[in-house]
């Protein structure tokens, strides 16, 4: 489950949009602030001018803090502190945004441009964290804010904010609350709440910011693959999803996902017929048209399945691996047990195993397309490894020894030591190719089975490593050959 493992390509110039506008950036006319006059010391209204008349975010900061120091009941402090976190916005201190943003919400808790500069920079800064529990209780902290955030929104507008100036915060706060909600619970297996956080998102932007690769689009995948790791799995959301975010994500993500979108249509359906008209409606709606799951014929039941492939196959040797896996994991012990005998004791070459688990002895490896896109990643095939070979040390020579014999010994010695170097860096070669989550090629022989789960055992596993390439040979300037030849029989 590659959980990830997107590139998010929202602009901060959103987060900035978001919290600027006319209210924040326009002096406050003191004459009246919510129909209350309000009053200022000539001190005051010195340090409020200089902090209000300041150009330059970082100037500005500065100023605001100075007079917030002074006057820290100012009747203006509010709107200040919300000018203060704007500035430092600008200056793309996040820091100090955020707590900006902490003494907004201390004055007023609801406060929908400080809840929005919460869920946005702290679901910012919990992406990089590296350790699991660390970071899912970052994002749940984001995840809290953005939920205060939608609450926020369900309210009445506040009354000194201009309708457009709302209406641009609620645009820009919205998606990046759902968002924040969103991942904090698919982070966490929580796919119910993340299927809706992430549906409420799309549906809060215009259509073509669904279309352009960036955050909206990564969480289109993220909602599909919600859909595929719930219990049970809803194949046909998923396939749509994730078909949708391909079908709109750069190149070099459609060779990586498009698999896992085809593949889930394919375990609904049972083949990938009609999954080309399927992904061309995923691609141009933004959610399921009201037919469209209705036209999608489930698969036959594994008994069918099974007898049909029976039917329709004879010679049982020509089965693809995955078939022959599908019947010993599903079909009767008799229908089993034909299968078996036509692959038991015969060596095989495997390509594209995905290595599960490692070690010099073992190796647990997917290798059918459902082991490889199950969710968690499942092995299907055990591969025992045969024992690498002895390398015999000469025994060295006795006192008496001649000397041709001596000499005897260096040269074997010397091979020695070349067959241990040989050796050590051929272990080293498949230490690194059967990594975890590497992609190998095995021999090894049939040995046993066991249906449920299914899992295949190989004997004397053996990795093939790949042939290091040839460097050309260069060819000595002169004379094309053909050239050379004509001038040598003038």
């Amino acid at each position: 489950m590659k959980k990830v493992v997107l590139a998010s390509l929202l602009a901060s110039a959103v987060f900035t949009l978001g919290l600027s506008s006319t209210f924040a950036q326009t002096p406050v006319q003191l004459g009246s602030q919510q129909d209350k006059p309000i009053q200022m010391a000539d001190a005051e209204l010195t340090l409020y001018n200089n902090a209000i008349g300041q150009s330059d975010p970082k100037a500005k900061a500065a100023a605001i803090e100075t007079y917030l120091t002074a006057y820290p009941q100012s009747a203006v402090k509010q709107t200040m502190l919300e000018i203060l976190m704007v500035a430092y916005g600008a200056t793309q201190d996040m820091v100090k945004t955020l707590d900006a943003a902490d003494r907004i919400l201390q004055v007023d808790p609801g406060n929908l441009r400080a809840l929005f500069a919460e869920a946005y920079i702290r679901k910012a800064n919990a992406d990089a964290v590296t350790d699991p529990a660390a970071k899912q209780a970052a994002l749940d902290v984001a995840a809290g804010y953005a939920q205060k955030g939608v609450a926020a929104l369900a309210a009445p507008k506040p009354a000194t904010i201009p309708d457009a100036d709302y209406q641009s915060i609620k645009d820009a706060a919205t998606p990046a609350f759902y968002t924040a909600i969103g991942f904090a619970a698919f982070n966490k297996n929580d796919n119910a709440t993340a299927i809706n956080a992430y549906k409420k998102e799309l549906a809060s932007v215009p259509l073509v910011a669904t279309k352009t690769p960036g955050s909206i689009l990564q969480d289109t995948y993220f909602l599909g693959y919600a859909y595929y790791q719930s219990t049970p799995p809803d194949y046909l959301n998923a396939s749509f999803y994730i078909s949708r975010f391909v079908a709109y994500a750069p190149d070099s993500y459609k060779a990586q996902y498009g698999p896992l979108a085809k593949w889930c249509y394919k375990k609904f359906h049972g083949a990938d017929d009609g999954y080309d008209t399927f992904a061309v409606a995923a691609t141009a709606n933004l959610n399921p048209p009201a037919d469209l799951f209705a036209s999608v014929k489930p698969a036959p039941t594994p008994v069918d399945t099974i007898n049909g492939i029976f039917k329709d196959t004879p010679d049982l040797t020509i089965l693809a691996v995955s078939d022959k896996e599908y019947i010993l994991q599903n079909g009767t012990a008799e229908q089993a047990s034909k299968v078996w005998d036509t692959i038991k004791g015969k060596s095989v070459q495997i390509p594209g195993a995905l290595v599960i688990a490692s070690s010099p002895t073992v190796l647990k490896v997917a290798v059918t397309e459902d082991a490889i896109q199950s969710n968690p990643k499942t092995a299907d095939f055990t591969f025992n490894m045969a024992p690498p070979e002895t390398i015999e040390e000469p025994a060295a020579p006795s006192a008496s020894a001649t000397v041709a014999q001596k000499a005897a010994y260096k040269t074997k010695l010397a091979a020695y030591n070349k067959a241990v170097d040989a050796a050590k860096a051929k272990a080293d070669a498949i230490a690194a190719a059967t990594a975890v989550g590497q992609t190998v090629t095995l021999t090894g022989t049939y040995d046993s089975f066991t249906p449920s789960p299914i899992q295949i055992i190989m004997k004397d596993g053996e990795v093939v490593l790949a042939k290091p390439v040839a460097k050309p040979v260069a060819k000595p300037a002169g004379k094309p050959a053909a050239a050379a030849h004509r001038a040598a029989h003038k």
